[in-house]
């Protein structure tokens, strides 16, 4: 595997593959390249702008890489339309992007710094039909174009959000949340959907990915 264009400091190509390999995520390299400038320029506007807590590369790449694209290992989002609410550094629906690229991500978020990030992120990468939404989420209408998946990994009113999510969703359409263990179980009481058994995220003792059809 080619380290090109790796400067001194970054984490090598091989790096970035086995601190994925536990979350069953094979890449070619020039999707591990993609990884390893995302996080190169995310640490950089991270400098100026609050996008993630941690600092540390090989975290970033588990827990924001890791954990977005484990979700595309057991759900069906290869050809679909997603949203990604409250996508703040573009996680999980750029990630998504980089590995299935014949998926259209439409990014929400409210900050206009952040979706600055975003937009130079995607041009970058090259990241053909990405949609990036400056506005709350609620104040989006599909008008007959609905989503075959809304996801988000950090929110908080979650009875406002599903109750959006069932208004946007295709029929047969799914909702995808990343939560600590004990949410998902509260989550999975909430009835409007058919929730699934949720999938506990590797290397995390308490976080899992709960996925929910929309229920007729």
């Amino acid at each position: 595997m080619s380290s090109q264009r790796i400067p001194e400091g970054a984490l090598p190509l091989e790096a970035i593959a086995a601190t994925l390999a536990p979350f069953k995520v094979d890449l070619e390299e020039t999707q591990l390249l993609a990884i390893h400038d995302y996080v190169e320029l995310l640490l950089r506007w991270n400098k100026s702008i609050s996008l993630t807590a941690i600092e540390d590369r090989i975290e970033i790449v588990s827990r924001h890489f890791g954990e977005s694209l484990f979700a595309a290992t057991f759900l069906k989002i290869e050809h679909c339309r997603l949203a990604d609410v409250g996508s703040g550094a573009g996680f999980p629906g750029l990630p998504l992007k980089i590995v299935l690229p014949d998926m259209e991500p439409v990014l929400f978020e409210s900050n206009a710094k952040k979706c600055a990030f975003l937009t130079e992120i995607s041009q970058r990468l090259g990241l053909s039909d990405v949609v990036i939404n400056r506005q709350r989420y609620e104040e989006f209408s599909a008008n007959g174009q609905g989503f075959d998946f809304v996801c988000a990994r950090a929110l908080g009113d979650y009875a406002k959000f599903l109750q959006w999510a069932r208004l946007v969703l295709k029929p047969g359409g799914h909702v995808v949340l990343w939560l600590g263990t004990e949410d998902s179980v509260r989550m999975g009481r909430r009835k409007g959907f058919r929730w699934q058994t949720p999938v506990a995220i590797p290397e995390s003792r308490r976080r899992v990915i709960l996925a929910g059809e929309v229920a007729s």
